[in-house]
């Protein structure tokens, strides 16, 4: 077997290069664990910011719709606002329509409301002659009929006269014709003084009852003629207090 130089020098020399090798490799590696290190936090931050940022883009995409969906109610509220100031501005215009329009009839019906209230001043006044008229006519009625009941009065009143008159003649004759009996009787009693008492008495007590009834008819028929004129002055007075009411009232 053939036996092969070594040549230590170069092999302690390649060793040493290669320990430096190695060396320099760990810290390479060291290097770049520390790199990596950074590297994995920077990718950790980096993700954890991305979700931040993921979420903050979420919410403001919520926020951007929100602001959409306002933004278009608020162009369909303007939209609507603008059909309901051109209604409003149609219903000004028809209500001062409107106030023209009544304006108008009002001032028909006032002068209509005029004219109907001067007719019926006009009709007042006339009713007002025509009622004078008639409480004129009316008082000429009543103070004939006054006239009237006053003559009835008056006659009744020279009937209960003349009737009183005619009683007392016929009570002053009767106590004459009682008298006159009373004195034959007298006479015929002092003739006949023997006879029985009875008769003359009886005869007596006729007359006083004849003439006692003939009193009192005499006292009624006054009474009721009495009795008559206070009820015909009654209705003279009544009628002139009507009458006065109505003068009163007009």
């Amino acid at each position: 077997m053939k036996k092969t130089a070594v040549n230590l020098d170069k092999l302690v020399q390649d060793f040493n290069l290669l320990e430096q090798k190695i060396t320099e490799l760990k810290g390479t590696n060291n290097i770049l664990e520390i790199k990596l290190d950074e590297i994995n936090r920077i990718l950790k931050f980096s993700q954890n910011k991305e979700r931040h940022m993921t979420e903050e883009r979420d919410g403001l995409l919520d926020t951007i719709k929100c602001l959409q969906h306002n933004l278009q109610q608020q162009c369909e509220l303007r939209v609507e606002n603008e059909k309901l100031k051109s209604a409003v501005i149609d219903m000004k215009k028809q209500i001062e329509a409107q106030v023209e329009e009544r304006k108008v009839c009002i001032q028909c019906l006032e002068t209509e409301m005029k004219a109907l209230q001067e007719q019926h001043q006009r009709m007042m006044d006339e009713c007002a002659k025509e009622t004078q008229k008639k409480l004129e006519s009316k008082d000429v009625e009543l103070k004939e009929a006054l006239d009237r009941k006053e003559s009835t009065l008056e006659e009744m009143r020279r009937n209960m006269k003349d009737q009183k008159k005619e009683k007392q003649s016929e009570i002053i004759k009767l106590q004459m014709e009682f008298s006159a009996k009373l004195a034959r009787a007298q006479s015929v009693m002092v003739t006949n003084q023997q006879q029985p008492q009875g008769s003359g008495h009886l005869a007596q007590n006729i007359f006083k009852r004849k003439l006692q009834f003939l009193q009192e008819e005499k006292n009624k028929e006054i009474e009721a003629l009495r009795q008559r004129v206070k009820e015909l002055e009654q209705q003279n007075l009544q009628g002139l207090s009507e009458s006065r009411l109505k003068r009163r009232k007009m």
